[in-house]
């Protein structure tokens, strides 16, 4: 895909979409909320940005399974819990 800060509306809207589902899931398996606090906290993350909005989609230069465990484990989440570096097959799966 393009970089995206050259994405037209409906990729960005796409890509939007997809990074709320795979934070979401994360928020559920490893954060326990249900699935209604899950989606909440998803579109607090990632919220909605004009198309004339300064940095638009800089969120994405890391993936929701970064953010997602440096919401549920903090900073240096990686040190703490090697195991957690890298995503799990399943979320994998969501793509």
């Amino acid at each position: 895909m393009a970089d995206w800060a050259d994405w037209n509306e409906d990729e960005y809207v796409q890509y939007l979409h997809d990074e709320r589902r795979r934070f979401a899931w994360v928020m559920q398996h490893y954060g326990g909320l249900n699935a209604t606090q899950a989606e909440a906290a998803a579109v607090q993350r990632y919220p909605f940005e004009a198309s004339d909005a300064p940095y638009r989609g800089l969120v994405f230069h890391d993936e929701a399974w970064h953010w997602a465990m440096l919401k549920i484990y903090g900073e240096g989440y990686w040190a703490q819990h090697p195991e957690l570096v890298e995503p799990p097959a399943e979320y994998r799966a969501l793509d």
